[in-house]
């Protein structure tokens, strides 16, 4: 039936500064797996926004108050252009991830700005945002989130693996869903590739071209964060703190440094995840075809080709449906993920004013 439909549109920012990610959903209500991702555009950052993103971690708490309401400003802008591009006059909700700035669950912290109550303004629409924030103040890592959806939309695969700013990975164990943080991947590997002019390495081609430091390698690897166990979760301050330090200690050419990482990736990935399972691989990282071959090297698998759609908008996608969830006052956050005190429904609501 018709009416079981909701026609939403999911956004996320993640801390690779891709852009903006924002996608058209159509969802069943009593049907989950019934999706369709109608209409989807990444909008790239300006040049200034995506500095002011980069070092919004030295702000002071007054101007990251002024920046959660900028950026809400324009959130709400690129909303209602995406709108008016695709001619959409069938919307229930907007489901906002923001944009982390902080997160550091371990101290209480995380901040997504994009401020809720000014995109409901802006775009004269039902906004849902803010769902890290709650799970914190239970006592989880507030992260990963995605494992919901992942649990409900895509079941038929035995690992859900991410690879954006970082490498997450979720999957069913003894009834449960388990889920954390592996390493860093696109915010490191991207980092150094602008050293060199470059936004990213295109296909892996530069670090197909150079060679393993292995004492890099090892140091990597040797991490406290990889022996810990879950839940856990990663912020773009950690890896500040240890990886760059690190890898600009042992070694300053490019291909080396992009060649090491990626197989310090490929190894954390590989080394949770069972041989010859099903994997379905989604995030800028999928496009990387030499760290995926390196993966599948060392989860001894093949990982399927999905749609380059799905590989975009997956965590749009998910948001969207962590809204719908909030809305209904279904649990969005599972304890099992976070390591929060329970099971919740987490996010605020916003209505335009």
């Amino acid at each position: 039936m018709q009416e079981n439909y909701i026609y939403c549109i999911g956004l996320m920012s993640g801390t690779s500064l891709d852009g903006i990610d924002l996608a058209y959903i159509k969802m069943n209500k009593q049907s989950y797996c019934d999706f369709k991702i109608l209409k989807a555009d990444t909008i790239p950052y300006s040049s200034e926004w995506k500095k002011k993103l980069q070092e919004a971690i030295t702000y002071k708490k007054s101007d990251l108050v002024t920046l959660d309401v900028a950026y809400g400003e324009l959130l709400g802008g690129v909303l209602n252009n995406f709108v008016e591009s695709h001619s959409i006059d069938n919307l229930d909700f907007i489901a906002s991830h923001g944009h982390t700035i902080l997160h550091q669950p371990e101290n209480g912290i995380t901040l997504q700005i994009g401020n809720g109550q000014v995109i409901a303004n802006r775009t004269k629409q039902k906004v849902v945002c803010d769902f890290r924030t709650q799970d914190v103040q239970l006592g989880g890592q507030g992260a990963p989130l995605v494992p919901i959806g992942d649990k409900l939309l895509f079941a038929n695969y035995d690992y859900c693996l991410n690879l954006g700013g970082f490498a997450n990975i979720s999957y069913e164990k003894d009834n449960q869903r388990i889920a954390f943080d592996i390493c860093p991947v696109n915010i490191v590997l991207n980092h150094y590739t602008r050293k060199i002019g470059l936004e990213y390495d295109n296909e892996g081609k530069i670090a197909s071209e150079g060679k393993i430091n292995t004492e890099l390698l090892r140091r990597l690897n040797e991490l406290p964060f990889y022996q810990e166990l879950h839940p856990k979760s990663l912020g773009l301050e950690w890896v500040k703190e240890n990886i760059f330090p690190l890898i600009d200690q042992y070694e300053n050419d490019i291909p080396t440094i992009l060649r090491t990482f990626v197989e310090h990736v490929a190894m954390q990935v590989g080394s949770v995840i069972d041989k010859d399972s099903t994997i379905l691989a989604t995030g800028g990282g999928a496009f990387n075809t030499f760290l995926m071959n390196t993966i599948e090297f060392y989860a001894q698998t093949t990982i399927q080709q999905v749609s380059k759609e799905l590989i975009n908008y997956k965590e749009a996608l998910i948001f969207a449906f962590l809204g719908l969830l909030r809305l209904e006052n279904q649990v969005n956050c599972l304890k099992s993920v976070t390591g929060a005190s329970k099971d919740h429904s987490s996010g605020k609501v916003f209505l335009c004013c």
